[in-house]
């Protein structure tokens, strides 16, 4: 829920400050993805496909990257 989320994120986001921590996220949640990633590394088929800040993924060329953080049904990902 967009509640919870937000309240992790904070927390995620509070141990990086004041213990200067690593943290490695797993989301779909691209809302929480650009709040506490410095980098972000997406995976598709099982590969890395895009690497780099948020606005460089935001802005990345690449189509499934775009389908995927735009929330389009269609695309080049694979429909179930």
């Amino acid at each position: 829920d967009p509640i919870r989320a937000d309240a992790i994120n904070n927390l995620i986001l509070q141990l990086k400050n004041d213990l200067k921590v690593t943290s490695i996220v797993i989301t779909h949640d691209m809302n929480s993805t650009y709040k506490v990633a410095d980098r972000i590394a997406m995976l598709y088929d099982g590969r890395i496909i895009e690497v780099g800040s948020p606005q460089e993924i935001k802005s990345s060329p690449n189509p499934v990257v775009q389908q995927f953080i735009n929330g389009r049904a269609t695309g080049p990902i694979a429909e179930w």
